[in-house]
């Protein structure tokens, strides 16, 4: 298993690093450093290739910084590709080594604990074919976690697409405890007379049952607990859980998303900004 990291020398390139280790400690993955230089136009000065040059050198140094930092026991290689596009770079590494995800960061002027996508993490969650870890910012500044619980947001709908065969595989890989989650919002409900109170009461019990087919398709795994959290909103469902630093959530791809790709639906996006723990985007149709 190995895990591509995209790597830029800042606060929360480093934020994708620690995020990295961590899912390496707990799944054995190997780690590919992989900063992307940006591409030169040839432009007949004869600095030009010798500029680049000097980027990659520097490129390269940084990784070396990162890697020293990496604990011993994990297997880490160090890469400075030259490309136009940092995220088609990052997603063709990935695809060619065969990662089981691309790990980074995202932007440096979000708030502190939460997800602020950048303009790599935007691009990768919108078209990676592989699976995307998020890590909130400020991942760097804590000491790396052990990971426990991956907690996958399943569907209210049980024809909808499912993040949960990549979770499984990777509970699995890690021996990690597997918590399955229905957030159901009543976002379409008025008020709290008694019509309102036996909808509110069906969509719990809808969710409840479809979390109960998720649990079976699970093959038996023993530990696997399952949860509905809901509100009046899908942001008031999320203040019910609290989130620890062993904690990963796992969410699918958006019903636009095309076949393979990742693509964060309007559901997605609102779990990501409400949620402090890292986050694995899995693109639609995904099997691990």
């Amino acid at each position: 298993m190995r895990l591509t990291v995209g790597y830029l020398y800042t606060d929360t390139g480093d934020d994708g690093v620690n995020l990295a280790i961590a899912i390496a400690k707990a799944t054995g993955a190997a780690i590919d450093l992989v900063c992307v230089v940006r591409a030169t136009e040839p432009d007949g000065s004869p600095g030009r290739a010798g500029y680049e040059a000097a980027l990659v050198n520097k490129a390269e140094q940084w990784l070396d910084e990162v890697a020293a930092d990496i604990p011993d026991g994990i297997e880490v290689a160090r890469h400075t590709p030259v490309a136009e596009s940092f995220p088609q770079c990052l997603i063709d590494f990935a695809v060619s080594s065969k990662a089981a995800m691309i790990v980074v960061g995202g932007t440096s002027d979000g708030i502190l604990g939460k997800h602020t996508l950048g303009t790599i993490s935007s691009a990768l969650t919108h078209a990676s074919p592989v699976p995307v870890a998020l890590a909130p910012r400020g991942y760097s500044r804590v000491d790396i976690p052990t990971i426990t619980t991956l907690t996958v947001a399943v569907p209210t709908a049980e024809s909808k697409d499912t993040p949960l065969p990549f979770a499984l595989a990777l509970a699995g890989e890690g021996k990690l405890n597997l918590r399955l989650l229905s957030l159901v919002s009543h976002d379409d409900l008025s008020g709290d007379d008694e019509e309102s109170a036996e909808v509110r009461s069906r969509h719990i019990a809808a969710a409840e049952a479809n979390l109960a087919v998720a649990a079976q398709s699970c093959g038996g795994t023993s530990g696997i607990e399952s949860l509905v959290a809901d509100g009046n909103s899908l942001e008031e469902a999320l203040e019910e859980l609290r989130w620890g630093p062993g904690d990963v959530v796992v969410i699918g791809s958006g019903r636009l998303a095309p076949p393979r790709r990742a693509f964060l639906g309007s559901t997605s996006a609102r779990i990501l900004k409400n949620t402090d723990a890292p986050i694995i985007v899995v693109p639609k149709d995904y099997k691990p």
